[in-house]
């Protein structure tokens, strides 16, 4: 299996925006900003939850949410705020907000079947 990356941009309160190369992660919940990237649209906390990671090791990390522009779609989605080091993650939760999905074979987005 390989990796899948994607460009796309991220929007904050203010209407700053920047460019975000992401990790196509279908087991991941949430998407992930680098602590650089959210900073720079200005983003701020307004949670805290609670996450767990396939080793089980459990980390506390703070919730926004930011409009995302990716794959010729867009939306408004949850995100997590990145700590020194993580890289930016695409995860299913945002997917889904946009209407799309992972086409395994060739390894991009494509719109997905929507189902009630």
């Amino acid at each position: 299996m390989g990796l899948t990356y994607i460009e796309g941009e991220v929007t904050g309160p203010s209407g700053l925006s920047t460019r975000v190369t992401f990790l196509l992660d279908s087991g991941a919940g949430y998407c992930l900003l680098p602590e650089t990237a959210w900073k720079a649209i200005g983003l701020s906390a307004q949670r805290t939850q609670t996450f767990f990671l396939a080793d089980g090791t459990r980390l506390e990390r703070e919730i926004s949410g930011c409009h995302l522009r990716v794959a010729g779609a867009e939306g408004h989605v949850p995100v997590i705020l990145g700590e020194p080091g993580d890289e930016a993650l695409l995860g299913v939760i945002a997917l889904e907000v946009l209407g799309l999905m992972l086409d395994p074979f060739r390894r991009q987005l494509q719109p997905s079947r929507t189902r009630l």
